[in-house]
């Protein structure tokens, strides 16, 4: 989970001011301290993190209190504030050509997840009304143009490859002509990496630019990496002038201090982050709604876009009426368990939630979780449709062959239909006169 260690050290360092009625300036400073100090060891660049807090403290310490803030908020607020600038302030998009054709130039190094972030962006960009087309100019590493052509198949987007021709520039130049006579609108360059930045490399890079004239080039690199991923986009950016950043491997870096770093060090925005190995786990990246997941007050407006993307309106609208009615089945419990699954999961659901971020579960809460998914998932698919649709009829026999065929014992069977039961009496005491679902803290 992305960082994931700084989230917690920072809502402990919060949790001791908001317990202060009154800040002394000793307070602000031992804050500043261990605010220092959960920066660095999540890999922030020195640098940037002496800035940083130079800033939050000189806000803190000057800062008029809001009427509806206490002091211990009022820092909060500022810190919030400052983490989402420090990663762009607000999110950065793609710039399309005028002219109805564009062309964006991936670069990056060997490794960094390149190849598959080209089939990423063109799922992304097909969702949101593009037409677009993938073309392999890595002609050097083994299987580049195998790897490309797979992607775009998952994709469902056409590849312009050419295995004979050593010549990147000329390889590029026909799949522009070939994707304007296709009816394209955006072709994506897939370029040549390396292990390491060299002279070569750039210079057919450079060489590239000059001739297919890309409206953007964006730099795929690895969060992975740390401050080496830093180091490599301050060199690509130096030497071959980018526009933008992706970051892969968001989901998996606990730590976060390329993505912190990353502006500040080049002057170039995160455009989007990968959060996950599947094509559509490309999102764009908002610094302020991370700011807030970080400081575990979740992110509501992406869990709203999520579900939105995700969830056709047709079922929502039935699952709606099931409710209102008191309809609502394991059948349709089980649609929800995979409606979850298709959002990524319990963690990356919670962590959209204010309050329920991971300072609030723990490693082991969220892994108990999703195991406690996959029973009642086995549990619910080993039963007969008439079964889920009407547990009431799950008598002995029924539960045993059910936990036989589940693998679990009769104990989860009979754990689910208890939990089943207990979710429809409280969905019925949430029921407002007038029929509306009525959720705890008057969320609808």
């Amino acid at each position: 989970m992305a960082f994931e260690g700084l989230s917690e050290k920072l809502q402990s360092v919060f949790r001791k001011l908001k317990g202060k009625g009154i800040l002394s300036e000793r307070d602000i400073d031992e804050a500043m301290r261990e605010i220092k100090l959960a920066l660095l060891e999540a890999d922030v660049n020195f640098k940037v993190v002496k800035d940083f807090v130079a800033r939050v403290r000189e806000k803190a310490l000057g800062a008029e209190i809001h009427a509806s803030l206490n002091p211990g908020q009022q820092v909060i607020k500022i810190v919030s504030d400052e983490l989402g600038m420090l990663m762009g302030g607000t999110n950065s998009k793609l710039t399309y050509s005028p002219g109805g054709f564009t062309i964006l130039m991936m670069a990056g190094l060997q490794g960094t997840g390149k190849t598959t972030t080209c089939g990423k962006l063109a799922t992304y960009l097909k969702k949101n009304g593009k037409n677009p087309m993938l073309c392999a100019c890595d002609i050097y590493r083994p299987a580049a143009i195998d790897q490309l052509e797979i992607v775009g198949e998952g994709a469902q987007v056409p590849v312009f490859a050419d295995r004979e021709s050593k010549d990147p520039v000329n390889i590029a130049e026909r799949a522009i002509k070939e994707a304007r006579r296709l009816g394209k609108d955006v072709l994506i360059v897939d370029t040549a990496g390396r292990l390491q930045i060299d002279e070569d490399l750039m210079d057919e890079l450079r060489g590239l630019k000059k001739a297919i004239r890309p409206h953007e080039i964006l730099l795929v690199v690895d969060s992975l990496m740390g401050q080496d991923a830093v180091s490599s986009a301050e060199g690509f950016n130096e030497a071959l002038g980018v526009d933008g950043v992706i970051m892969t491997k968001l989901d998996g870096d606990s730590r976060g201090g390329a993505a912190l770093s990353t502006k500040s060090v080049t002057g170039k925005p995160i455009k989007f982050i990968g959060v996950g190995e599947k094509l559509d786990a490309l999102e764009p990246f908002h610094p302020e709604r991370m700011a807030s997941r970080i400081l575990g007050m979740g992110d509501v407006v992406s869990l709203i876009e999520k579900l939105e993307d995700d969830y056709e309106e047709e079922k929502a609208i039935e699952l709606e009426r099931k409710l209102k009615k008191m309809e609502f089945t394991l059948e349709d419990f089980l649609g929800q368990m995979a409606q979850i699954k298709k959002m990524g999961g319990i963690a990356q659901v919670a962590g959209m939630i204010p309050g329920m971020g991971r300072g609030k579960l723990s490693d082991d809460q969220v892994a108990e979780g999703e195991r406690e998914f996959v029973r009642m998932e086995a549990v619910m698919r080993s039963m007969t449709k008439a079964e889920r649709k009407d547990p009431a009829i799950l008598n002995a026999s029924r539960r045993k062959r059910i936990a036989a065929g589940s693998g679990q014992p009769v104990s989860q069977v009979n754990s689910l239909v208890k939990r089943y039961e207990e979710a429809r009496k409280m969905m019925k005491s949430f029921m407002k006169p007038g029929g509306r679902m009525r959720l705890p803290g008057g969320m609808f």
